[in-house]
């Protein structure tokens, strides 16, 4: 089984690489569901890691439903992607009633050949996601990401292995969302060919900031979160 670690920084991406992992999504900003990572960080970590590297297409947080001008930006960063010698993309466009824009998502795909193409977590805002999946095999999308439409993917599993069932080998069901040591064997146990996760754990950071630059609603700027390496290994461990 493959494993794919979400990477939000260049530690987190050296400690996937250096724990085993076999592939990374770069992206930044773990807190909102990750958005397109910078040019610095994805030319330092393509210039130091040998494994696959993926890169989130994403210009904002939020829902993914996009204007011309943030569609345009995310053809750009896809061509730097490839210019920069990434492995592949996960990206993806819906359309305000959160079915897949087909039409936009086409294009990103047919942009990112001959690399991969990954359609991210917002397949699990369709209705109808055997539709979505169709659709997605018939515009020649690789892989979908998606927890089965439930807060973990453990939780959705009863869709995620319906949805193996129907792709065919034609697509990649791609599980992800609360993969962790402990329940990462269950995924090679209904064979599934690929889990991501992000294997992250949480430290302190001392710090003495007199107005903090976050909000306080949503953030705390005393914790900094990275992919561990202990906890890679152990979900290698969980599913070699």
């Amino acid at each position: 089984m493959l494993l794919e670690i979400c990477t939000s920084s260049y530690q987190s991406a050296i400690n996937a690489q250096n724990a085993g992992a076999h592939r990374i999504e770069l992206c930044s900003e773990l807190a909102v569901g990750g958005i397109t990572p910078s040019y610095g960080l994805l030319k330092n970590v393509l210039a130091t890691v040998t494994i696959p590297v993926n890169v989130l297409i994403r210009p904002r947080s939020g829902n993914f439903t996009y204007s011309e001008e943030e569609f345009a930006i995310m053809k750009t960063d896809i061509q730097l992607c490839k210019d920069m010698g990434c492995s592949g993309i996960v990206s993806g466009v819906l359309n305000p009633d959160n079915t897949i824009d087909i039409v936009r998502t086409k294009e990103l795909i047919e942009l990112s050949k001959p690399l991969e193409f990954t359609f991210h977590r917002a397949f699990d805002w369709v209705e109808n996601s055997f539709e979505a999946l169709e659709q997605l095999i018939t515009i020649g999308a690789t892989r979908v990401l998606t927890s089965g439409k439930k807060q973990t993917a453990l939780e959705g599993m009863k869709l995620l292995k319906v949805l193996k069932e129907r792709a065919k080998n034609k697509i990649i069901i791609l599980p992800g969302g609360g993969i962790n040591k402990k329940n990462a064997f269950l995924f090679k146990n209904k064979k599934f060919k690929e889990i991501h996760c992000s294997a992250s754990i949480i430290s302190y950071q001392k710090t003495d900031e007199k107005l903090s630059m976050n909000n306080q609603k949503l953030f705390d700027d005393r914790i900094i979160v990275h992919s561990d390496s202990d906890t890679i290994t152990a979900i290698l461990d969980s599913i070699s």
